[in-house]
């Protein structure tokens, strides 16, 4: 069996570009034209386009806003935790303005904000995926709730930036209409879904615990009638003291079924648990690389 290697740096380098390439198509075509404001120092910055339209020409351009908001972030990040807190920072963050200045807009879905908000999201949620796989950042709220919880050990990372986005979202709603704030939360979920299913894997299969009377026999059967590998686990039953061997398989999701069937048809009386296995490494299912 071959070990995890890790990427090399070119193919993690193309799948930043290609994922901040994602979100600013996102970003560009279907969030700004239709005022959706998801949080993030992208949301941030369709506030401010919005904002000094009567001031500028089509109001400032957003690549302009993510510059300026981004440099004071990599400075602090820089002074009070050294260069390499920012370095993966800078490559992303430095295409994702690229990309937001040089792409065109298309606004893909019209007036239609369900399709914006959709379309938004699948997009976006596929380049962050993308982004993360290849080990990077772009800096933003995620660098901005790192160096606040310097100060603020007592909450996670996570929690500061569910609530600096949070406000983001406020300020996109107070700007453009609580409907508009209603779709983008749709767009947040997508985001969260597709870059959830991105990173962990996209291919779920069940993993099955199953304890029996009859481990040898039902063991046998998904060796020789599923082709599936069987690892026997000791275990105790607390109300009756007794020692059982508990049995733990991975099978895909259309195995599941005919699992528990047989498993029904050798033991009725077998207690079966099924999970889901979010990503599954190991022969016959993803290969190693």
């Amino acid at each position: 069996m071959k070990l995890t290697r890790k990427k090399p740096w070119y193919v993690e380098a193309l799948l930043i570009m290609i994922g901040t390439g994602l979100m600013a198509l996102a970003i560009n075509s279907c969030f700004d034209p239709a005022g959706l404001v998801t949080g993030g120092f992208s949301g941030m910055a369709i506030v401010v386009k919005e904002w000094t339209e009567g001031v500028v020409k089509g109001g400032i351009p957003l690549w302009v806003t993510n510059v300026v908001l981004n440099i004071p972030l990599f400075l602090i990040g820089i002074k009070l935790k050294g260069f390499g807190f920012v370095q993966k920072a800078v490559l992303g963050n430095t295409a994702l303005t690229v990309w937001l200045a040089v792409l065109p807009t298309w606004n893909l879905s019209g007036e239609d904000l369900l399709l914006a908000s959709v379309y938004g999201g699948v997009i976006q949620g596929a380049g962050i995926g993308l982004v993360f796989l290849g080990q990077g950042t772009t800096g933003g709220t995620d660098m901005m709730a790192a160096i606040i919880q310097k100060y603020l050990r007592q909450y996670s990372i996570a929690q500061i930036m569910q609530v600096i986005d949070g406000i983001v979202v406020v300020i996109g709603m107070y700007v453009f209409g609580v409907q508009r704030a209603l779709y983008a939360i749709i767009a947040v979920v997508l985001v969260t879904k597709i870059s959830d299913g991105i990173i962990e894997g996209l291919k779920f299969s069940k993993a099955a615990y199953i304890i029996t009377s009859r481990p040898d026999e039902i063991s046998h059967m998904i060796m020789n009638d599923m082709d599936r590998g069987v690892t026997g686990i000791s275990a105790r039953g607390m109300y009756s003291g007794e020692d059982k061997l508990m049995l733990f398989c991975v099978v895909s999701k259309r195995e599941i079924v005919q699992l528990k069937e047989k498993v029904d048809e050798i033991d009725p009386h077998a207690f079966v648990i099924v999970s889901d296995a979010r990503e599954v490494h190991g022969e016959g299912f993803i290969e190693r690389t």
